[in-house]
């Protein structure tokens, strides 16, 4: 089922969508990887001030390619999520709702998700050109110095996404084999 969804978002927001669906978000949000990630848990840990309110934020786990001339970002294909695991649990108490990437999240992401009430969505891989299309503003807003990985502010219109684990704990990743064999091997 389509979605759409306006971002920030809270978790009453979020509550309603189910892995599987797809969704269509428009609105703010920011981008960081395993640097900025780094930054942002160790800012966190020592009781530092963020460079970003993450409170009902999105992120998207994304180091976008140059932009073109008249373009207003590069490719901007997910990143694999798994290498920011580490950190999300601590992001996740700091009240972010939602990322974006591709593969797999480890137990503990997924139970702080749960009790967070927040959900992760799949963008896909190979596609960053088509998924830049509907960046329609990106500035950097923190951490400068990291390049392609420095925290970005964007805008988005309906960018095309997919509920990979909801914020029930529900996993795609798990149900599609299961139904797959039920559906197709038997």
């Amino acid at each position: 089922m389509d979605k759409y969804v306006t971002v920030p978002a809270g978790a009453d927001e979020l509550k309603n969508l189910r892995a599987g669906d797809y969704v269509y978000l428009t609105g703010t949000i920011y981008t960081a990887r395993d640097a900025a990630h780094k930054r942002l848990y160790e800012a966190a840990e020592e009781k530092k001030e963020l460079p970003v309110n993450l409170k009902n934020q999105i992120v998207y786990y994304l180091g976008p390619t140059p932009a073109r001339e008249g373009q207003v970002i590069g490719s901007a294909g997910p990143t694999t999520s798994s290498r920011m695991d580490k950190y999300t649990p601590r992001m996740l108490s700091l009240g972010l709702k939602g990322m974006i990437g591709k593969g797999k999240r480890s137990e503990d992401v997924i139970k702080s998700m749960k009790e967070n009430g927040a959900v992760y969505f799949a963008a896909v891989g190979g596609a960053g050109a088509l998924l830049s299309k509907c960046i329609k503003k990106s500035e950097v807003v923190a951490y400068e110095d990291l390049g392609t990985e420095a925290i970005r502010k964007l805008e988005v219109e309906n960018l095309p996404v997919i509920v990979v684990i909801d914020s029930h704990g529900n996993n795609l990743y798990e149900t599609a084999v299961v139904d797959y064999k039920a559906n197709f091997l038997e």
